[in-house]
């Protein structure tokens, strides 16, 4: 049992917490809590810690005792023998409260290998919606994004070099275990990109404030992208210029944007919601 700070498996699990250049180098990511290491595929699982309070409760759950802080008895069954399938290393509650990044540890930190996809697999699909984000700054954001992306079915999201890191610890909890199963990219020029997605026919629509139709007249059946800017200055005037076309989201009072993951799950979900239709 891990008992020390100065431990040197401590000190590197604290380096990636904080410090997105040293997950970059050494191409991990840390996902905290029990529903994010029930979710985590098998072979990307690098490594896990528990802290002894939690390994004390899934030891009593097997020999079916009553345990608070878990949610259901399959549950703690699933996660015990996953658990003694990957290995696990235990550290003390003290110890463990330093290596997470949240207030109110779960007690499972799982340690993983990074995943991205590239260009031309997120291309081959039949019928695509992808949402393209210019720029993004908040890891909430992001990571709603990412999971409500996967509720509406879009087949990827591809980011700027400027959007914040999709491994950052706050959008890995807001993905709610999506990070895991929606694909995704960094391109350094997103004006290619968006050369590449016409050139494959896919229809781009700018999400911006100069648009005259709203989003709900549009059809999002045929292969479909949607470009979303930075929180505060929206696109870009080079890469909204690109899109094919600008659309807007009707605005009551005086309202003049909104928030960007909000805008985003409005046009994704009627995206799923007019191929729904076609496809009965």
């Amino acid at each position: 049992m891990i008992t020390s700070s100065a431990n040197p498996r401590v000190k590197q699990i604290v380096q990636w917490q904080t410090k997105s250049k040293e997950r970059r180098k050494d191409g991990i990511f840390l996902a905290e809590g029990l529903k994010m290491f029930e979710e985590a595929p098998l072979d990307r699982i690098v490594e896990v810690y528990v802290s002894k309070d939690v390994e004390d409760q899934l030891l009593a759950a097997a020999k079916g005792k009553t345990v608070d802080n878990f949610a259901g008895q399959e549950m703690r069954a699933g996660i015990g023998e996953k658990l003694k399938q990957v290995g696990y290393e235990v550290v003390t509650p003290e110890i463990f409260a330093k290596m997470s990044d949240t207030q109110t540890p779960q007690g499972i930190l799982t340690v993983l290998k990074r995943r991205e996809h590239t260009l031309d697999e997120l291309l081959d699909h039949p019928n695509p919606c992808f949402v393209l984000l210019e720029n993004l700054q908040d890891p909430g954001n992001l990571g709603t994004i990412i999971r409500t992306g996967e509720g509406a079915g879009i087949t990827g999201v591809i980011m700027s070099a400027g959007t914040v890191d999709i491994y950052n610890p706050k959008t890995i909890r807001a993905t709610m275990g999506s990070v895991y199963r929606v694909p995704f990219l960094y391109a350094d020029d997103l004006a290619e990109v968006m050369d590449r997605l016409h050139e494959k026919g896919i229809h781009t629509y700018a999400a911006h404030l100069k648009g005259e139709v709203f989003y709900d007249s549009f059809s999002f059946k045929e292969p479909t992208a949607f470009l979303i800017g930075n929180e505060g200055n929206g696109l870009t005037r080079e890469l909204a210029d690109r899109a094919k076309s600008y659309l807007k989201i009707p605005m009551e009072g005086q309202v003049e944007s909104l928030n960007a993951a909000v805008a985003a799950a409005l046009l994704m979900y009627e995206t799923h919601r007019q191929r729904s239709i076609f496809d009965v």
